[in-house]
């Protein structure tokens, strides 16, 4: 063997159960590459030690011997030595204050960070990612909550008989769930105090993608997000069908400017120029999905001044259910005030007294802030994104990391995801000074 890697166990959430090398690529990475994979033991981890052994794949606690470790999530700082690569998600990039001491922490033992996050393509493109299966179980989650509030409500739906996405088996078992809810809508309809149902879909990314493959089995009539305010005041709406939105950026914000036309480029480049027009739509939405990447600079979605209003008037919202898969903290939807685990995935936000209830019950809009949705889904998950990983592991785990950044030999794809090197932030991530 020339080369050694080791995979960490998780341990952040006991909910997390998935694993960036499966047992199947763990063999191949030692049989075509020459490359030896250590596994920590773990409890919980999807693919069991008796799959990892049957793969070739032996358990090792201690994985000190391994010049570079992959994990899913975040490493506590006791976990790093000297001078070490550790490839993972670090939540950094935003300067996230809660990870500033273990990035501060990498950066004084002179070790390599490199963050699947920024992985991307020569366009900027993000090549490894959870999204698809974080949009996959967000959908189910989110169709089971609003099954959830209207039976609260008193109103019968076919939503009641999907369930959250962790109780079944495998991902087949809960699109089965979905498509027999859509039978239902498609041969019986809508409760008419429902309809028209539309679902709204902030983004078009990969999370978004896997949010409509959910929707997808239901009996779905699309339409664009300016013709939201007809149909919703349409006397012969289907009951049927559910009708979907997609939102791009040009519908969400408006330039300042009563002259200012909208550029994508420009938004990204100067956000300061733009508002958010995107609560013209929210009166008609009775679900919104929000798929968005979002930071400080760029206008929120949904503000708790605006739910404060929507819920403040003489009828009930048609709003039931904000499936908040991005889930940043009080980020494009406000009222986000905190994660969820998938055992108690929603709470109800009160516009008024800006508390939060766990569950579905109560005056405001249900929201889900579930924070590792894919861990739901953590085989299938687990797979996808092994594969992609694959094609880069070979290079990672024997590139020199005494060599100074500029010679080190990695992948564009994967040296532009390297946020630190021998103690020193690389020049694309020096902006994190600040936050440090």
């Amino acid at each position: 063997m020339n080369a050694r890697i080791g995979v960490r166990r998780e341990d952040k959430s006991r909910w997390e159960r998935r694993v960036p090398v499966i047992p199947e690529h763990a063999n191949r990475l030692r049989e075509e590459h020459g490359v030896e994979v250590w596994v920590q033991p773990s409890d919980v981890r999807v693919f069991s030690e008796e799959e990892y052994a049957q793969a070739g794949i032996e358990m090792h606690e201690d994985l000190s011997p391994c010049p570079v470790i992959f994990a899913v999530k975040e490493v506590p700082q006791d976990f790093f030595e000297p001078g070490k690569a550790y490839v993972f998600f670090s939540h950094t990039i935003k300067g996230q204050p809660y990870n500033m001491p273990m990035l501060r922490r990498i950066l004084e033992l002179g070790c390599t960070l490199i963050d699947y996050e920024k992985v991307t393509d020569g366009r900027g493109r993000r090549l490894i990612f959870f999204g698809r299966h974080a949009g996959l179980a967000g959908m189910v989650d989110t169709l089971w909550a609003l099954g959830q509030r209207l039976n609260w409500e008193g109103i019968p739906n076919p939503f009641t008989g999907i369930g959250q996405t962790y109780k079944y088996n495998n991902l087949n078992e809960a699109q089965e769930a979905v498509l027999k809810a859509g039978e239902k809508i498609a041969a019986e309809g809508l409760p008419a105090s429902i309809t028209p149902l539309i679902v709204g879909v902030a983004g078009y990314g990969n999370v978004s993608r896997g949010v409509q493959e959910i929707l997808g089995l239901l009996p779905i009539l699309e339409i664009e997000p300016g013709e939201i305010e007809v149909v919703s005041g349409r006397a012969d709406h289907s009951r049927r069908h559910v009708y979907k939105a997609v939102f791009k950026e040009e519908h969400m914000v408006e330039p300042v400017s009563p002259a200012g036309r909208f550029d994508l480029q420009d938004y990204y480049d100067h956000p300061e120029k733009y508002r958010s027009q995107f609560e013209r739509y929210v009166p008609h939405l009775t679900v919104l999905m929000n798929c968005i990447y979002w930071a400080k600079q760029y206008p929120r979605l949904v503000t708790k001044a605006y739910l404060r209003h929507l819920f403040g008037g003489e009828n009930q919202p048609r709003l039931r259910v904000i499936g908040d898969v991005s889930c940043d903290i009080e980020g494009a939807i406000e009222c986000t005030l905190h994660c969820t685990e998938p055992d108690e995935p929603v709470f109800v936000y009160n516009p008024f007294t800006e508390q939060t209830i766990p569950g579905y019950e109560g005056q405001g809009p249900v929201v889900l802030a579930v924070d590792i949705l894919p861990s739901e889904l953590p085989r299938e998950s687990s797979a996808d994104f092994s594969r992609v990983l694959l094609d880069y592991i070979p290079a990672i785990a024997t590139a020199d990391y005494s060599l100074s950044f500029e010679q080190l030999g990695l992948p564009p794809e994967i040296k532009r995801a390297v946020i630190a090197h021998r103690g020193e932030l690389t020049p694309d991530y020096r902006y994190l000074e600040n936050f440090l």
